[in-house]
């Protein structure tokens, strides 16, 4: 399916995209809030700007995907893979990754206030300056995260692997 099939498809009021191979399309500044992605390929998907509010992306594959400066508030993300996705001034506050791959992904000045992210995979990922205010990172794998200038207030980060992680302080975790 291609961008132009998709958005026509949205327009008439279809929101269900589940298992649809959207690999590498270019939706960048578009809006598909409330739109049922499960299980979709958004490999090198191109979603800068794009309001994906409310969404729902469960188990969909976004490996390596542009998600800069996109709207996530309250989309659900369970056990997707967004592996070396850019999601760099998104904003996913209230959204849900539990489960979700994020290794390498750059999170930089990303807002995930309140979001659920217990037991996602953080390693090698780049969370500086991002805003974790309250999130929920409880067992979630951050070894070797860049969390320097993070905001982490009332962040829960029990059972969580800071091993090598760049705190906000600019320490190293041992």
């Amino acid at each position: 399916m291609d961008a132009d099939d998709l958005l026509g498809r949205y327009a008439a009021g279809d929101r269900d995209f589940s298992s649809t191979n959207l690999s590498g399309i270019n939706l960048a500044q578009e809006k598909l809030s409330g739109a049922n992605l499960i299980r979709a390929n958004l490999a090198k998907a191109i979603l800068t700007g794009a309001n994906l509010s409310g969404t729902f992306l469960v188990a969909a594959n976004l490996d390596q995907a542009n998600l800069k400066g996109a709207t996530l508030i309250v989309a659900n993300l369970n056990g997707a893979d967004l592996s070396r996705a850019n999601l760099s001034e998104a904003n996913l506050s209230e959204a849900v990754l539990s489960g979700a791959v994020l290794q390498k992904a750059n999170l930089s000045g990303a807002i995930l206030q309140g979001a659920i992210l217990a037991g996602v995979n953080l390693m090698q990922s780049n969370l500086q300056g991002a805003n974790l205010q309250g999130a929920n990172l409880y067992g979630a794998d951050l070894q070797e995260a860049n969390l320097s200038t993070a905001n982490l207030t009332r962040a829960n980060l029990r059972g969580s692997n800071l091993r090598g992680a760049i705190m906000p302080d600019g320490s190293i975790h041992e």
